[in-house]
């Protein structure tokens, strides 16, 4: 096979994918190699997440789609990697299982380019290694950026939640160093960024020596350019004071937090290792409430937990009504290899997962659009981030992350003061307020 000009990176699965997905892509560029299409280029990489049951099949599906396209239109046949947590999951399985080139786990992406060569060379490639955050430093310098950009603090979990395959895929809680943080949001900023959002599995769980995540915002908030700060995801159990207060003292920090609760019953959170109880996490929120009443909170839920009765649904259900989230993400259980939750001999019929993922799904749509139209009339910045469908329209987020479709001359990176003038249940519209003559 000769050596790749062309690359395309798929990325599937969470924003931290998609941070991987962006630092893979200038990993080929450095190289030389130019992005394409996925139907054109030499090289394809499927960055996966393993989070879902059947996001194995689904990659196997795509490799034979992605041979079929490239076959039809051109009779190429392209190198193909699988990245991610897929590829942790699954190592050399997955050479047994389809016709692929390279194998890479989510620690080890960095040594991509050299899998890259020796695949060109005729040698199929494996490295699912998990060293401690040496990626980061073998990664090249950030090119041009969107206006909103992720930047990855932290990685790994260690509180073992019985349905999750996190700890087995990205391995133990680690965080990277502070400086280097600092270093790659200016890089960001210079690069174009004027939002970051800090990536982590456990993203408020950072730490090095006595500092917390709250006092690396803080640290990011005095970098010139830098407009709008946020963070996800959150654990109940690393929501500090220190960084409840950020929220009230640090402009920058964006009033929408994502703190998800997967269930509203004592015994399914126990049983599913959650380390909160319902009502210790509805007095989470009261003390963010407190310090910052007009924030936005988002959570993620998974109904049909193994042994969930209806009683303990309800008990989900009257969680949602008492919290009111401004979003939400909400799935069936489904069980991953090799969890503890996988084993229990109670799952749920399929049938009522169904019924109660669309009940939850139901308050949920309800609340997020009663959110939106609780906050027409409000005058706020929006960050315009890309062009709409109509000519002229720009659509960008409002502080509380909803989408807001924006007319007049401006230009994607702005910053404009709005009114949200209209609201529908997944976005907004803006009018431009304009300043008064003094």
């Amino acid at each position: 096979m000769s050596p790749p000009k062309t690359f395309h990176v798929k990325s599937f699965g969470c924003q931290m994918n998609v941070y991987d997905g962006e630092r893979m892509a200038e990993l080929m560029a450095a190289q030389g190699l130019t992005q394409a299409d996925a139907v054109d280029a030499d090289v394809v990489v499927l960055n996966t997440c393993h989070i879902r049951e059947r996001a194995t099949e689904k990659v196997y599906s795509d490799i034979g789609r992605l041979r079929k396209d490239q076959r039809r239109k051109s009779g190429k046949t392209p190198m193909i990697a699988v990245a991610g947590c897929v590829a942790q999951a699954e190592g050399e399985e997955i050479f047994t299982r389809a016709k692929v080139d390279i194998v890479v786990g989510p620690q080890a992406y960095h040594n991509l380019p050299e899998l890259v060569a020796k695949a060109a060379a005729g040698t199929p490639s494996l490295d699912t290694d998990m060293p401690l955050l040496s990626k980061f430093g073998a990664l090249p310098s950030r090119r041009k950026v969107a206006p909103s950009a992720f930047l990855t603090v932290q990685e790994g979990c260690d509180k073992f939640c019985t349905y999750c395959v996190v700890p087995y895929t990205r391995g133990a809680e680690i965080s990277r160093p502070f400086a280097a943080i600092v270093d790659e949001a200016k890089a960001l900023v210079d690069a174009g960024a004027r939002e970051i959002t800090l990536l982590g599995q456990n993203v408020n769980a950072w730490s090095e020596n006595e500092r917390g995540l709250h006092d690396l915002i803080r640290d990011l908030d005095r970098i010139p350019g830098l407009a709008r700060i946020r963070y996800t995801t959150s654990h109940p159990n690393d929501m500090t004071q220190g960084l409840i207060d950020a929220h009230r003292d640090i402009e920058s920090l964006m009033p929408f937090l994502h703190l998800p609760v997967q269930a509203g019953s004592d015994r399914v959170l126990k049983a599913m290792n959650r380390s909160h109880t319902r009502d210790s996490y509805l007095r989470l929120l009261d003390r963010v409430r407190e310090v910052r009443p007009d924030i936005a909170l988002s959570g993620d839920f998974i109904v049909g937990f193994p042994g969930e009765t209806d009683a303990e649904f309800e008990d989900t259900l009257s969680l949602v009504d008492a919290v009111g989230y401004a979003q939400a993400y909400s799935f069936k259980y489904s069980p991953r290899p090799g969890t503890p939750a996988a084993s229990i001999v109670e799952q749920v019929p399929e049938s009522v997962m169904d019924e109660r993922l669309q009940r939850l799904q139901a308050a949920l749509n309800r609340d997020q659009h009663a959110f939106n139209a609780a906050t027409v009339g409000r005058t706020c910045t929006v960050l315009l981030e890309r062009a709409g469908k109509l000519p002229g329209q720009l659509i960008g987020k409002s502080p509380w992350l909803q989408s807001v479709h924006l007319i007049g001359n401006h230009a994607i990176g702005d910053l404009v003061e709005v009114t949200l003038a209209a609201a529908g249940p997944n976005s907004l519209t803006g009018i431009e307020r304009v300043a008064e003559a003094a």
